[in-house]
């Protein structure tokens, strides 16, 4: 019994993940997506209270499924270069594997103020991310000691929504995984010529 709820929750999850997408979040309805789902516009007050806590849950969601990735990825690395590398990779590809996230989290997101703080929640979790592996690459030597942490992850952090937002508004008609080791490169070497 609980592993079709979760199937049907999930289901849901992903169905409002495809309608917001498609829609936006404020034209979207409950009836959309009900029908993406296959479920009754009521199934869904079983699992949600309203249609912004549909989309609260399926950013909770979509957040602790790319954050477990990243941790997995980042542990592959030997040294804070090879880390960073392993979290902008992971980054990219969670994000192109999953376009509707994608599409969400820089179309939607950042314009509504009801999830504020749970926007500011998932980029402490990054930024904190960042910072360990920018710390570690001061200390081996790697990365520059003189500039402040708080001004590189952040840095970092804008430069991957930047090209994840490029992504989005060309409609994925490119690699964007292949952009990981130029952002990289370019963090670790700047623009300053030989």
């Amino acid at each position: 019994m609980q592993k079709n709820k979760s199937e049907k929750y999930n289901k849901i999850l992903n169905s409002a993940g495809a309608v917001f997408a498609k829609f936006g979040f404020y034209k979207a309805t409950i009836s959309q997506i009900a029908a993406q789902a296959g479920v009754a516009d009521g199934t869904l007050y079983l699992y949600f209270k309203n249609k912004d806590d549909i989309l609260y849950q399926f950013i909770s969601f979509k957040t602790n499924v790319v954050f477990k990735e990243m941790h997995i990825a980042v542990k592959k690395g030997r040294n804070a270069e090879e880390k960073l590398r392993y979290l902008i990779r992971c980054h990219l590809t969670e994000f192109q594997n999953d376009r509707n996230m994608a599409i969400i989290f820089q179309s939607e997101v950042r314009y509504l103020r009801d999830i504020e703080s749970q926007i500011k929640d998932i980029s402490k979790m990054y930024l904190d991310l960042l910072s360990d592996i920018i710390e570690q690459g001061q200390i081996e030597g790697s990365m520059r000691q003189d500039l402040f942490v708080g001004l590189v992850k952040r840095f970092i952090l804008g430069a991957v929504e930047g090209v994840i937002s490029t992504w989005v508004s060309a409609d994925g008609r490119y690699d964007l995984v292949s952009m990981a080791d130029p952002l990289v490169d370019l963090y670790l070497t700047g623009l300053k010529g030989q």
